[in-house]
């Protein structure tokens, strides 16, 4: 599904060769047809802003919101497992599910990075990427709702994500998110008082009731490989896929 490579390239860090990129990624999202008119044209705000506007100003307001804002995490595992022994686990599961499809993930990034997390999804027949969606949608759903209390375009991305999803998450689990904290990205002390705090946990009160294990069993039903993608305007030391058969 070519519209999740093209969202993932839009969460990944602004730079010269992503707002060149933004005409091919417009035309794939209007091509393909997996969006509906009203998820497109929530999209165009940050299409036209990525392709235009100064790059430090992007740069400077990715980091703010992704890096510096912990309830804005681009890492799944972190709105699931916090900092706790359990996230280290997950990490090593879902590389695996990578690898046993026949991927390699060169570079620094973490394997439950959003935009790592679609490109593998892209690769997928349909039916399965929108199921493997289903399953975090909620943390997903969170996400999409603290960036448009922000005021963000970039929360276009996340609801077009749940609108992808095969399923709507569930009430219970939407209510039982954790409250956004509302961190000051600015306030470098609280920011690290934040970081120190115990595990998070978004969904039910535990792992297996909001979705990580059911997500990381789903992955491990993949095995079919495919070409390898690279996501334009990464920052270093962002990550790729590589097809470990053509490794040396």
């Amino acid at each position: 599904m070519k519209t999740l490579k093209a969202l993932s390239a839009l969460l990944t860090y602004p730079s010269p060769d992503l707002a060149r990129a933004i005409p091919a990624i417009r035309d794939v999202l209007h091509v393909e047809g997996v969006l509906g008119t009203a998820q497109l044209d929530a999209l165009e705000p940050l299409l036209t802003g990525l392709a235009t506007e100064d790059a430090y100003d992007l740069q400077e307001r990715y980091g703010m919101l992704f890096d510096r804002t912990r309830s804005l995490s681009l890492h799944l595992f972190e709105h699931v497992h916090g900092e706790s022994r359990d996230r280290g686990q997950a990490m090593v599961d879902l590389r695996s599910v990578y690898e046993a499809a026949g991927f390699a993930i060169d570079g620094g990034e973490l394997p439950d990075f959003v935009p790592l997390f679609l490109e593998y999804c892209s690769l997928r027949p349909e039916a399965e990427a929108r199921q493997l969606l289903s399953e975090p949608a909620h943390v997903l759903a969170a996400i999409g709702e603290r960036l448009r209390k922000r005021d963000s375009s970039y929360g276009a991305v996340f609801e077009a994500l749940v609108a992808i999803a095969a399923s709507a998450p569930t009430a219970e689990a939407l209510g039982a998110v954790v409250p956004d904290a509302g961190e000051d990205p600015a306030d470098l002390r609280a920011l690290d008082a934040a970081w120190e705090e115990e595990e998070v946990r978004f969904g039910l009160g535990s792992s297996s009731d909001c979705g990580v294990e059911s997500l990381a069993a789903k992955l491990r039903q993949a095995r079919r490989p495919a070409p390898g993608v690279e996501v334009p305007g990464a920052r270093p030391p962002r990550t790729v896929f590589t097809h470990m058969s053509s490794r040396a």
